[in-house]
């Protein structure tokens, strides 16, 4: 409930801020948007590799999106930008001793993961 609190105050006074013209021109709701999802995908489902790197790079787009609209950043830098931030969290997560989520987790010889329709038989 912090988080969510945090995120209502930010969003505020990101909002005065536009309507004072101190950060003219942003759109707060895809902006914010991005970085509420980054946090939760972070908050949700727990410290892993996956989530490191997907609440990562959405929190790091919202920023460069600020960046963008503010004309701090051209669309043509931002791009290539994202695209190589990804790729250094992808590693990042490979390196740090973060869990695997068991949706990503190889199965051993000889185990099987259970489904809705049970388990597989092996073979």
């Amino acid at each position: 409930m912090i988080i969510v609190a945090a995120l209502v105050i930010a969003l505020g006074i990101a909002w005065l801020l536009n309507t004072l013209n101190v950060i003219p021109g942003v759109d707060w709701l895809w902006t914010g948007g991005l970085g509420v999802a980054g946090l939760l995908a972070l908050a949700n489902r727990g410290f892993t590799k996956f989530t490191f790197v997907i609440g990562s790079f959405l929190l790091i787009s919202s920023v460069c999106s600020i960046l963008r609209q503010t004309g701090m950043l051209r669309p043509n830098i931002e791009i290539p930008v994202l695209f190589i931030v990804f790729g250094v969290l992808i590693l990042v997560s490979m390196l740090l001793p973060l869990p695997t989520p068991e949706a990503f987790r190889e199965e051993k010889r000889g185990e099987t993961r259970p489904t809705a329709a049970g388990p597989r038989p092996n073979g």
